[in-house]
Order: structure tokens, then C-alpha cells, then sequence
């Protein structure tokens, strides 16, 4: 403790609840930057955990604590010493500042926050579209009901701009505008009484932009459902993967935009440790969504009505999207994603989108599964009339018995925290089989994995697009 004569800084009294009643302008300010306030419990963190400890156990502490105010990393000694009453109880307990330390906090990488507001509207948006880099409509997805009317309307026009679809309350430009003015504007969609905000990420580098655009539709509330909504059509009831699935989906994204935004601190500052909550809750979230997402493509792919809806694609360029959307977790780990060079081709019939989330599991797993600073590749090659293309990765391998079981349903291989649901590799084999393909596996213990999807083969793309 300190020695007779030391200056303190500043003094704070909390109760035996470990509310603040008493501070001075330092505390006082750091409470409030925290969320706090005088007469409510303390919101510094780390010294509510010390004033914890010296009420719970009667002890006298000098001990530092770090906060984080916002702009600034503060850096504290304090020392506390309980109170009692005239029956020996604790009431309470004294919170002297000797040192204080203000940091100012290193400017985010404005990569990484424009990345994570993407994140954001991606999983807030009700609508997402693709645009050109004139901001004329390529195509468009949503699950929205009181979209219907829009969506149609948007895709028997596509080539016109978005914003032939939307009113723009106020705006007497002409459109459409900068994408950057659009950013964030509020609009009016026919045939939905919910307001909208459209989000635009700009694609294509260094102009950005000039290789088009995404648009995120974002209501300004969900749309209410009822227990009718769920019922279904059919007699049997209601069905995971078309009634369910969109009324799960649409608060669970706003769980995960919520965290995120709290996670972040878009929306103030927060202190360390509520920042990691809230990652944990959008982890969380995320892991719970692809779970839906899992159970839903179940339900598809093991109907008798299930079908795929070939088209001759070329697979260089589906394995080169998946790279470039999976491109920021394998750097997360430091992994090398190897993607067929520009210039080789492999046409295939298969359906686009399958053959994409097939590939996006296959390399999600390499990813998940590899060491960290290793590499994925994605090799094409043809054999006779069948098109391949192998994910490879440098993991632990599969033993024979593992090789076995892997495509089964709900088969993990003994990995019960690594985040999957087992489905997805079983999931991938059934379209791979219903595009008249088939996925394997080569491997051996400490030599990774080689996972193979082989579709008809085709010599020439068709001329005009699907």
C-alpha cells in the first residue's frame, strides 16, 4: 500500500453492492464512458472485479486495472480499502487513484472497418442484387413477402437501374446518383409498408466500383409473422426449408449485425470485455444460421422431387469465386488458396450455383482443417467425358475407415467443437450425384486430403446465359 504522504489522484467510494456513490472527475468520467453512472453499479470492468474481491473477502488491494474510455487506453493504480460498520460488517469499501496513464488508441485499419460494415449489411439485408458499374440491375434475391411484387417487377426489367424500382423520398436528382449518395439512402418499395436503407459495396479495384456493385435492401423492422405464416400448404404441416427457415433467418441475422455492431463499436465506445461478448454472441449466431442453413439444404436434397438444373459452365471460373469469397478466412490463418491460373478452362454441365456450394464446402473444410501457413489448391482436369476439379490441402489426412464414413450424414470424425453440423459433405454428394457427378476422396494419414467432384464434361459454353 502506499506510505504516509502519498498524493492521490482522485478518490471513489462504492457500497457494499458495489455501487458507485461517491467520485471524483476522473472515476466519474471513466464510469460514464463505460456506461455507467454515480449510484449505479460500477461499468469499469477490471475495477469492479477488485472492489469484488476486497467486499467479498475483507481485504485491503492496491492493485492496476485498464479500462478503455473510447479514444483511450487508461492505465490506473488504485488502492481499495473495505469500510465496516460499528457490527464489524463490511458496508462498503474506499477507491484511491494513485497513478493514472492515458494511451490514445491506434486508428483502425479503415480496410478492415469497411469490411466488417459489408459484414453488416450482408446480414441485416432482407434484398441483395448485383449491379454493373452503372448501377443497372443483373439479378436479384430475396425472401421477403412483401418483396414479391418488387422482385418481379426488378427482374423482368433487369438491365434498367435499381433505382427505376425504389422511391427515394426527398431526392429530385436525377438518377441514378454517385453510388456514394446512395449509400445509406432511405427508400419506398411498392407493395411493402415497411421503410427501406440501401447499402452499396462497391467492387473492383483501384476505381472502386468499376466492376459493379452489391445492393442490400435493410428494413427498418422485421416483418411480423404469425403462427399462419408457418403453417405450410401442405397437409403434412409446416416445411423446414420453405416456411421456417426465412422466419429463423431474419432475427438471427439481426442477432449477428447487432453483435457485430457492438463488437465494433460503430455505435460508441465499449469497454474490452463487452467487445468480446459480443463476438462471442455473433459466433454464436453465425454458427446457429449455418445450422438452418444445413437442416434447410437436408430437407432439398433428400426429397423425391429434388432436381438440379444443368447448364454448361466453366469450372476455372466457379473455383475462382470461391477463392476470392473464402479469400479472407484463409488469411486469417495464413493459408494460401492455389486457384486455376487466368486462362485455364475446364467447361462442365452442371449447375452453376450447386458446383459453387459444393466448392465453397470443400474449401471451407481445407481451410478449417489445415495448419496454419499451409496451402489449398484447386486443380481442374478431364478424364475421357468427365470434367474434375480436386481441393487438396497439406491437413492431417483421412485414415481408410475415416474415408469411409465422411460423406455420411452427420459424421464429424470425432470433432465435436470444430463449429460443422456433419452434413455438408453428405449434403455435396447427393448434388453431385443428382448433376449425374459424384464426389470422392483420396487421402492418407499426415498427407491431407484430395476431394473430387467430377461432372459431365462439355466441349463449348452456350452462347446466351441462363
Amino acid at each position: 500500500m502506499a506510505s504516509v504522504g502519498t498524493r492521490y489522484l482522485a478518490h471513489a467510494r462504492a457500497d457494499a453492492d458495489g455501487m458507485l456513490v461517491e467520485a471524483d472527475d476522473l472515476v466519474a468520467r471513466l464510469q460514464r464512458a463505460c456506461g455507467g453512472a454515480i449510484g449505479t453499479r460500477i461499468a469499469i470492468p477490471e475495477l469492479l472485479a477488485l472492489v469484488d474481491k476486497s467486499l467479498r473477502f475483507g481485504l485491503r488491494l492496491a492493485r492496476q486495472f485498464e479500462a478503455v474510455d473510447g479514444e483511450n487506453r487508461i492505465t490506473a493504480w488504485v488502492e481499495i480499502a473495505p469500510l465496516t460498520d460499528a457490527d464489524g460488517s463490511t458496508e462498503g469499501c474506499t477507491i484511491d487513484v494513485v497513478s493514472w496513464q492515458t494511451e490514445e488508441l491506434p486508428p483502425e485499419n479503415d480496410i478492415d472497418s469497411a469490411r466488417r460494415r459489408v459484414e453488416i449489411n450482408r446480414h441485416l439485408a432482407d434484398c441483395s442484387a448485383r449491379l454493373d458499374s452503372n448501377q443497372r440491375l443483373l439479378s436479384l434475391e430475396t425472401e421477403a413477402p412483401d418483396l414479391a411484387e418488387f422482385s418481379e417487377r426488378a427482374l423482368a426489367n433487369v438491365g434498367k437501374p435499381w433505382t427505376d424500382f425504389v422511391d427515394l423520398p426527398g431526392t429530385a436528382h436525377q438518377q441514378p446518383m454517385h453510388w456514394r449518395l446512395l449509400d445509406g439512402a432511405t427508400c419506398e418499395i411498392a407493395g411493402s409498408n415497411r421503410r427501406w436503407t440501401a447499402h452499396l459495396e462497391p467492387l473492383g479495384q483501384p476505381q472502386p466500383g468499376s466492376a459493379g456493385f452489391v445492393l442490400y435492401l435493410t428494413a427498418e423492422r422485421p416483418l411480423a409473422t404469425t403462427g399462419e405464416d408457418a403453417e405450410g400448404d401442405g397437409a403434412e404441416g409446416p416445411s423446414f426449408g420453405r416456411d421456417l427457415t426465412p422466419v429463423l433467418r431474419q432475427p438471427i441475422n439481426r442477432i449477428i449485425a447487432n453483435a457485430e455492431t457492438i463488437r465494433t463499436k460503430l455505435a460508441g465506445p465499449l469497454a474490452d470485455e463487452y467487445s468480446s461478448y459480443a463476438a462471442d454472441i455473433a459466433t454464436a449466431a453465425q454458427h446457429l444460421l449455418a445450422l438452418i442453413d444445413d437442416l434447410s439444404d437436408l430437407e432439398v436434397v433428400e426429397s423425391e422431387d429434388f432436381a438440379t438444373a444443368p447448364d454448361r459452365i466453366e469450372l476455372a471460373d466457379v473455383a475462382r469465386r470461391a477463392c476470392g469469397i473464402l479469400g479472407v478466412r484463409a488469411r486469417e490463418k495464413g493459408i494460401t488458396l492455389v486457384a486455376p491460373p487466368e486462362g485455364e478452362s475446364q467447361l462442365a454441365i452442371a449447375e452453376f450455383r450447386r458446383v459453387l456450394q459444393i466448392l465453397l464446402n470443400l474449401v471451407g473444410n481445407a481451410i478449417r482443417y489445415s495448419p496454419d501457413e499451409s496451402q489449398v489448391w484447386i486443380r481442374l482436369d478431364r478424364i475421357g467425358s468427365r470434367a474434375l476439379i480436386t481441393v487438396a490441402d497439406q491437413g492431417h489426412g483421412l485414415g481408410e475407415e475415416q474415408q469411409e464414413r465422411v460423406f455420411e450424414k452427420f459424421e464429424r470424425l470425432g470433432r465435436s467443437g470444430d463449429g460443422g453440423s456433419g452434413l455438408g459433405l453428405y449434403i455435396s454428394r447427393r448434388i453431385a450425384r443428382a448433376m449425374d457427378g459424384d464426389l470422392t476422396v483420396e487421402s492418407a494419414p499426415g498427407q491431407g486430403a484430395r476431394f473430387t467432384l467430377s461432372v459431365p464434361a462439355a466441349d463449348d459454353l452456350r452462347q446466351v446465359a441462363r
